[in-house]
């Protein structure tokens, strides 16, 4: 069906803008006025020709989400039919993508699907732990409520995301940025330098022979270094495909100087708070489980929580089972331990989720600290030494004019 875009009057003589879908302009105009909304101007929207092409539309971000987990969270605190919000949201989307989506679980909720299930049917955009949110605050009575804890959960997980990407991009830009320069400066600048050297028949000492030397290699090896270094990232990509390459290379990365210990609170972090919420939203244990081990985003912590999930359906404790992987600290295992038996586990994961996120904090601002005088005595300690090897001859040269 055609999408009108719209420009309406309310009661009180605000100017609004919005967008339905509909057979014809004639019932977009009845809508309007159901809502006693005056019709300024309704126009046809153009049919966008890249609709099917999916590669083409905007992504859905997760601050498009949030957004409207919390706007739709207080219409229905407000008493607005679940229907009707959905309408509503998806008319004042910006993303065209994920308009449509909500159109079509509008749609879905209309023909007799929980809210749930219509959800569902778009896993990239609302995944398990959404959907299994959204269920059990269906189920319980508690959606608004549910709605409200899962915007807070995305806002938060969202911010630690953005807290060890800004953590990672630093130093990775940085570096490339000095490969660069230095490989112009080997390619271009070093070979001039040679050239006067030579003009001038002197023997080189060993600093700038070494220079010279390591020009020349880069010169005529550039095509295979470059090619070494996608073909690298070309390998590294394939194996994470793999569960076993995921594995291994995420549980290097927690091995990491520096950056592995940030990733292990990172994940504490998230295993934490996904569990509290999901606990505090009424999901069974085993099913919240199974739900963090899949939105963990390092294999290491998800084979660590199916672990832990197989053994509580034994009848063990999630404390016993957490102490037996050195990725989870004794202190998380001991507040875990002390919620289990007072009964109190969702706000004990709050907490080990609060101090966590306040650890990334500090430690992302200690690496920062920490990494930028390193790069800069990296930079300048490279960069110093070619100048002072290729100025040397230059010092001899003076040195046997001035004798």
């Amino acid at each position: 069906m055609p999408v009108y875009k719209w420009v309406a009057e309310t009661p009180r003589g605000k100017i609004i803008k919005g967008e339905l879908e509909a057979a014809n302009e004639r019932i977009v105009r009845a809508q309007l006025r159901r809502r006693r909304l005056k019709v300024v101007k309704i126009k046809e929207q153009p049919k966008d020709i890249f609709e099917n092409i999916s590669f083409l539309q905007p992504k859905v971000k997760t601050k498009d989400i949030v957004i409207f987990t919390r706007q739709f969270s207080t219409m229905i605190d407000s008493g607005l039919p679940i229907v009707q919000g959905l309408t509503i949201l998806s008319e004042q989307s910006e993303n065209k993508t994920f308009r449509r989506i909500l159109k079509e679980v509008v749609k879905d909720v209309q023909e007799g699907l929980s809210l749930g299930e219509a959800l569902s049917k778009h896993p990239n955009v609302f995944d398990r732990l959404y959907v299994s949110l959204v269920s059990a605050g269906e189920t319980g009575g508690i959606l608004e409520v549910t709605l409200q804890r899962l915007a807070a959960y995305l806002e938060k997980l969202e911010k630690l995301k953005s807290q060890i990407k800004g953590a990672l991009t630093y130093p990775i830009v940085v570096i490339i940025i000095a490969i660069i320069v230095l490989a112009i400066i080997m390619v271009f600048v070093i070979p001039v330098f040679e050239k006067m050297f030579a003009e001038a028949d002197m023997p080189l000492p060993l600093p700038t022979q070494m220079v010279v030397n390591f020009s020349h290699f880069v010169k005529s090896k550039i095509h295979y270094i470059v090619g070494s270094v996608i073909g690298f990232f070309v390998l590294l990509k394939q194996i994470r495909k793999t569960y076993k390459g995921k594995k291994y290379t995420d549980a290097i990365a927690l091995k990491l100087p520096l950056f592995g210990d940030l990733l292990r609170k990172s994940a504490i972090a998230r295993f934490s708070r996904t569990l509290s919420t999901m606990v505090k939203s009424g999901v069974p244990i085993l099913d919240a489980l199974d739900i963090v081990s899949r939105t963990a985003g390092n294999a290491v912590v998800e084979e660590a929580v199916l672990d832990v999930k197989s053994g509580v359906a034994e009848g063990f404790t999630i404390a016993e089972l957490l102490s037996e992987h050195e990725l989870f600290p004794p202190m998380v295992v001991q507040m875990i331990a002390v919620g289990e038996t007072t009964g109190a586990l969702d706000s004990m994961l709050e907490k080990i989720a609060d101090f966590y996120e306040d650890e990334v904090d500090a430690s992302v601002d200690a690496l920062s600290s920490l990494i930028e005088p390193m790069l800069m005595v990296f930079l300048g300690g490279s960069i110093g030494s070619i100048i002072i090897a290729m100025y040397l001859p230059i010092f001899q040269m003076a040195a046997v004019v001035a004798s």
